[in-house]
């Protein structure tokens, strides 16, 4: 369906985008997606820390539980 578009077709789109909603409502709009870019880059992030950081935990002790209780 897009596969013809091209870049005339992308500047016209582009175009009436700035017309239809002006310069500084664009500017805000791209701003609020650049943040939540950000926002997103964190939480995968710190959810790959938190993983890694799990299993660094379990493989820390590699004691069996039966001599863990002889000792």
């Amino acid at each position: 369906m897009f596969n013809n578009i091209g870049i005339p077709g992308l500047l016209l789109i582009a175009v009436v985008v700035l017309v239809l909603f002006g310069r500084g409502k664009v500017s805000s709009l791209m701003g609020e997606v650049g943040k939540g870019i950000t926002a997103f880059k964190k939480g995968v992030k710190d959810g790959s820390d938190e993983i890694e950081k799990a299993s660094a935990e379990d493989a820390r002790d590699v004691t069996p539980e039966t001599e863990k209780d002889k000792a």
